[in-house]
């Protein structure tokens, strides 16, 4: 762990990566705060300064609707990156545990799994996840389910794969012939030495949740109105973007930010736990 901590700190843009990624939940974890030190929510419309410059009482100024953009700034992050990871969590498990089957059973268990993989892989993901909205309504809880069941097929290959390969090892064949158990052996001997993988996976599809959810919702098929997202920050903002293009500009920064901080989390932690680097 010294020497994959090492890695990681040797890495700059890792270490920019994370500081700003630490920075970006600090402040929309700190949302509430704001909300009680300003005196309104997010959601309070100011019919006064509707579509205002920053000023001190709205520092990033004000939509459409006279509503602070920094406080749905915060809170659309907030929203954003919770949905991001569990997204993640969700696919995570699936395809976890789908790839730990798969390459552990081998054979006809591992060619259904494969097949019904393949299958998944060949449909538009983004025209799979529009058709089931389309059936079960959006919401936030529908986004996170949606975008789990359609996002584990990548994992459980990478799972798959590495199971393959790490059940052929002597340690593997040694607790065979110990008569340890299938379930021990994977929890214990294949399963932690497949963390590496699935946690790099696990951080670069918190980017891509992200990025899907965003879409999404601007076109009006994730989070709804008047909960904020980054997304339909974005959608309400494209109306006035010829007159005022200021009120995108945060939306579209504060994704550039989060995706561009996690991918340099998601190489760095690469770079650190290739079991191949010895420095």
């Amino acid at each position: 762990m010294k020497r994959q901590w090492h890695r990681f700190t040797r890495n700059r843009m890792a270490v920019l990566g994370g500081v700003l990624l630490v920075v970006i939940v600090a402040l929309s974890l700190s949302h509430p705060l704001f909300v009680r030190w300003m005196g309104f929510d997010e959601r309070a419309m100011d019919f006064q300064y509707l579509l205002r410059g920053p000023s001190p009482k709205h520092p990033l100024g004000t939509d459409t609707m006279g509503r602070d953009v920094f406080l749905r700034l915060l809170s659309g992050t907030r929203v954003s990156l919770t949905i991001g990871v569990l997204v993640v969590v969700l696919s995570s498990a699936i395809g976890v545990t789908l790839g730990a089957i798969a390459g552990w059973a081998g054979k006809t268990v591992d060619n259904v799994i494969m097949r019904l993989t393949d299958t998944m892989l060949s449909i538009p993901r983004l025209y799979l996840i529009i058709a089931i909205v389309a059936l079960v309504g959006p919401s936030i809880n529908n986004t996170i389910f949606i975008l789990g069941v359609t996002a584990w097929m990548g994992i459980a290959r990478l799972v798959r794969a590495e199971f393959l390969s790490i059940r052929e090892e002597d340690f593997v064949l040694a607790a065979r012939v110990l008569g340890c158990s299938s379930r021990r052996i994977i929890g214990r001997h294949i399963l932690p030495n497949a963390v590496g993988t699935i946690t790099v996976a696990a951080t670069l599809g918190v980017a891509g949740a992200v990025l899907t959810e965003s879409g999404l919702s601007f076109i009006g098929l994730g989070v709804q109105p008047p909960a904020a997202s980054l997304g339909n920050m974005l959608s309400e903002a494209q109306r006035v973007v010829s007159t005022d293009p200021w009120a995108s500009l945060s939306p579209g920064v504060m994704i550039f930010l989060v995706v561009l901080s996690i991918n340099f989390v998601g190489d760095g932690l690469r770079d650190a736990l290739d079991p191949r680097l010895t420095r």
